[in-house]
């Protein structure tokens, strides 16, 4: 975790006080059942529930040591409880085994993520929705490799991003289900030594699911699942960020991050206003989707179990969270403070003579008796004489001009086919689909 692209609310889920307050109700939910069942003395959950009521800080470096000794993890925080509750937390963690802590912890901690991030999304979706709405009819050129296609809107370029992240929203949901699992089932996932009912009495107080079969962990293509969810969220960080930093360049302008008073754009260059946060955001996004793949090679572990996932975890869980809570909520600003220049994109479009009415001539040749090789290749030919003159000859001109052409198309036909309106004529379908 890079403090820079962290925020509070997501890097305290991670913290070790936590992660431990966590174990500790596990392990006392656990406790409460088992003495219901009449395995453990009432006393034993009563004695834990009330040293909890005191609401004790954890001695996060008391644990640290003596797990420096135990070289165990969980063994340090139940010495370390023991020795604050007394002679009756002996009768914790009875039948049970470190995964059940580990990896019902690490499926609360997702889950909690998964909320933050969800939160994160329905921020950014409505940033996207009040842009859109506010661009809605702006025209602007849509480009196919780099180079001018038809007309579009900024409004459509805005719900297409808002189409895509509410799926992105969809996805991180069914994922937060997926991974929302609970494992209390012993040494090898058997339950010989504690019982089913304990297992269930968990999940329901923290929110879980019981996991079908454990084996003593829960198994990976979960939390592969999980990971890959979380890099596609990222990919569509990057493409919307990557829109942006294209449309910033000097020779486009359309649209460009707000540069606040007193920023610097170049320690060498004063005019420079650079694409920084968007750029930065295409970075996270690489990172945050090479999280994905440590998590899909975690799910071929050996048997029933072993911990060659555990440290991979230790890394990709906080990591992969923290960073995407950070990107989106970024994304979100850059979305809500983004300088939209209308009459540059109308300039950029005018820039090429005409050339992005082609189609409509094309198609309007052929509906005219033209056979189709025969209208691209007259509207071609006077297309290429506009490009080699870098618009400054004008494709309806030529149009008018070319006998072959008014032989099909009057004037009056040449010219409607040159209204950029014709274009925006479904804007109002797009936008229902998005947005009704």
């Amino acid at each position: 975790m890079v403090p820079r692209y962290a925020r509070p609310e997501m890097t305290a889920l991670w913290e070790p006080e936590a992660k431990y307050r966590i174990w500790f109700e596990i392990e006392a939910h656990a406790t409460q059942k088992l003495a219901e069942l009449g395995v453990v003395p009432e006393s034993a959950a009563r004695a834990l529930w009330d040293w909890w009521a005191t609401e004790p800080a954890i001695d996060v470096a008391a644990i640290d040591a003596i797990e420096a000794v135990t070289k165990h993890d969980v063994i340090a925080f139940l010495t370390w409880v023991a020795d604050q509750v007394g002679d009756e937390a002996r009768y914790m963690h009875q039948g049970m085994t470190s995964s059940d802590v580990l990896d019902t912890t690490l499926s609360i901690q997702l889950a909690r993520a998964s909320d933050i991030l969800l939160g994160d999304l329905d921020r950014l979706l409505d940033a996207l929705r009040t842009r859109a709405e506010e661009h809605k009819y702006t025209p602007t050129i849509g480009r196919s490799h780099g180079i001018h296609a038809e007309p579009v809107t900024f409004g459509l370029k805005l719900a297409q991003a808002h189409a895509e992240f509410a799926r992105c929203r969809k996805r991180l949901v069914a994922a937060r289900a997926e991974i929302a699992t609970c494992a209390i089932s012993g040494a090898v996932g058997t339950f010989a030594n504690v019982s089913p009912e304990v297992e269930h009495h968990v999940a329901e107080r923290l929110g879980l699911a019981p996991e079908p079969v454990s084996t003593q962990v829960i198994p990976r293509d979960r939390h592969a699942m999980y990971f890959a969810t979380l890099a596609v969220i990222a990919g569509s960080i990057e493409r919307l960020a990557v829109e942006i930093r294209h449309l910033q360049r000097t020779e486009v302008l359309e649209a460009e991050e707000y540069f606040s008073p007193g920023q610097k754009g170049s320690s060498a260059m004063p005019h420079k206003r650079n694409p920084i946060l968007t750029e930065n955001l295409t970075g996270q996004a690489r990172m945050i989707r090479a999280y994905a793949l440590p998590a899909l090679e975690n799910v071929a572990l050996w048997h029933e179990r072993d911990i060659s996932h555990s440290s991979v975890e230790r890394f990709i869980g906080p990591d992969a969270t923290i960073t995407l809570d950070f990107a989106l909520a970024r994304l979100t600003g850059v979305v809500e403070k983004l300088l939209v220049y209308p009459d540059r994109m109308q300039a950029n479009m005018d820039r090429m003579g005409g050339l992005i009415h082609s189609q409509r001539v094309l198609l309007a040749l052929t509906q005219a008796g033209v056979s189709r090789e025969d209208a691209y290749a007259l509207v071609q030919r006077n297309a290429m004489k506009v490009w080699a003159s870098n618009g400054e000859l004008s494709l309806l001109e030529l149009l008018k001009a070319d006998e072959d052409v008014r032989a099909a198309l009057s004037e009056e036909e040449l010219e409607e086919k040159f209204d950029l309106e014709y274009h925006f004529k479904h804007v109002d379908t797009i936008f229902d689909r998005v947005f009704g």
